[in-house]
């Protein structure tokens, strides 16, 4: 009868730690799902924040290259290109080799520190949509958020360059919504790089409307 006894005993120990390692594999399995899925989310970003990168870069050439034009050699954009984005509230459009820049003033589209379209900025949006649907249907955009020189201290977004994204890519949603066709818009942001002579100028976003 003791023999029995330490037998079952036996057993019931090894049961218990068969248990045992299936619990841990369990949670080993859960740990690895887990770790599998941050991985992808990180590369998910990294993806993203490398593609803006590379449209910032390629945005920057396209307007080193059109500083360096001529502006009256043959094909250059000329003032009647850009009057008819006149009288839109808070626009400004200049001619830049072949490109036309439509600049928009941040503080007309955007609350301070924010990246969410102000609803009168809407105005102002629908009529530059119009115009581009009636006269630059078939050409490229960008879409470039640029920021003042200040740095950000109680703000949502860790720097200057992330709140420039955020807001070239509120308006280029906004675009989209409007009928404008994604493939054509690319994003960019500038950040505090190209300040202008005063900070409220210098927060602006710009559809660069491309020429070539």
């Amino acid at each position: 009868m003791k023999k029995t006894w330490i037998v079952c005993g036996g057993i019931a120990v090894i049961a218990l730690a068969a248990g045992c390692d299936n619990s841990i594999q369990k949670q080993n399995g859960t740990l690895l799902s887990e770790n599998e899925t941050l991985k992808q989310q990180l590369a998910t970003t990294t993806a993203a924040l490398e593609q803006a990168d590379r449209e910032k870069q390629a945005a920057l050439a396209r307007a080193q290259a059109a500083e360096t034009q001529p502006k009256t050699s043959m094909g250059d954009t000329t003032a009647a290109d850009t009057g008819a984005f006149a009288g839109i509230e808070g626009v400004t459009a200049t001619a830049q080799g072949k490109d036309i820049h439509v600049s928009i003033e941040g503080d007309v589209l955007f609350d301070s520190g924010k990246d969410t379209l102000k609803s009168g900025s809407k105005k102002s949006l629908d009529k530059i949509v119009g115009i581009i649907k009636d006269n630059y249907s078939s050409k490229a955009f960008d879409v470039a958020g640029f920021t003042d020189t200040d740095p950000i201290k109680y703000s949502a977004f860790k720097n200057n360059y992330y709140l420039g994204f955020e807001r070239a890519y509120a308006v280029r949603e906004y675009l989209i919504s409007k009928g404008l066709n994604s493939k054509q818009i690319s994003l960019s942001s500038f950040g505090p790089d190209q300040p202008r002579d005063t900070k409220s100028k210098s927060r602006r976003v710009e559809i660069v409307v491309i020429g070539q």
